[in-house]
């Protein structure tokens, strides 16, 4: 949905609820999701955007300084990136052999480069959240899959997404292999809602009612997922 204000307009996802106040949420990559009361009408709604339009151009400026931030990636010792939710330190050093390791707090890199090739290391880095992330998500998978108790086969695979972190599409799901930076808690959220879609196809009401049965604290979760590393 679109709101105009003056010359502007901003497009909004619109959710409702069993509530009595709107919610309002700007997501890193700048969805804009408003949660209204069942009764909200429309113009109530967006009059209420409207007097939050500058919080709103707040958020939105504050995420893309952040993500640039976040891209400006050297991938030298001493910085930190996340796995299953937690901060490493990064430890770059040159070896005869090519090795990634999780030990003490910290990412252990060592490269027939050394510190000397920053783009080797983030190959080398790149590889190893590939490797853990197949292995994390096929057991999480696993372990969720059942409780669907779906009849139709679904399987899963590992797909490079540039703006969402799962999809379902004909029987697959397909999960970002950056999910594996973000805790366990939002790799089975993702996963959740997507074979929520074997049902439901579209974020329609009888979809959340699912999502909240199959996964009763996916708000908390998914805000979570997307402040701290979408």
């Amino acid at each position: 949905m679109r709101v105009e204000h003056g010359t502007y307009s901003k497009e909004y996802n619109l959710f409702r609820g069993e509530r009595k106040s709107i919610k309002l949420t700007v997501y890193p990559d700048e969805t804009i999701s408003v949660i209204a009361p069942n009764d909200a009408p429309i113009e109530h709604i967006e009059d209420f955007l409207r007097r939050k339009w500058r919080w709103i151009d707040k958020q939105v400026l504050f995420f893309r300084k952040f993500k640039k931030s976040r891209e400006k990636r050297e991938y030298i010792s001493g910085e930190s990136f996340y796995y299953l939710g937690r901060q490493y330190q990064l430890v770059v050093r040159k070896s005869k052999e090519d090795n990634v390791a999780l030990s003490h707090g910290k990412i252990h890199i060592s490269s027939t480069q050394g510190s000397a090739n920053p783009n080797y290391t983030r190959k080398l880095l790149d590889m190893w959240y590939k490797e853990r992330a197949k292995e994390v998500f096929e057991e999480r998978f696993s372990d969720i899959l059942p409780k669907f108790k779906y009849k139709k086969k679904v399987r899963f695979k590992m797909v490079k997404l540039s703006k969402k972190w799962g999809t379902y599409r004909e029987g697959v799901v397909s999960l970002n292999p950056k999910l594996i930076q973000a805790p366990k808690s939002a790799i089975d959220y993702v996963i959740v809602h997507e074979l929520c879609h074997v049902r439901y196809k579209n974020h329609d009401k009888r979809f959340w009612r699912f999502v909240g049965e199959m996964f009763p604290d996916w708000k908390k979760t998914k805000e979570q997922l997307e402040v701290r590393f979408g």
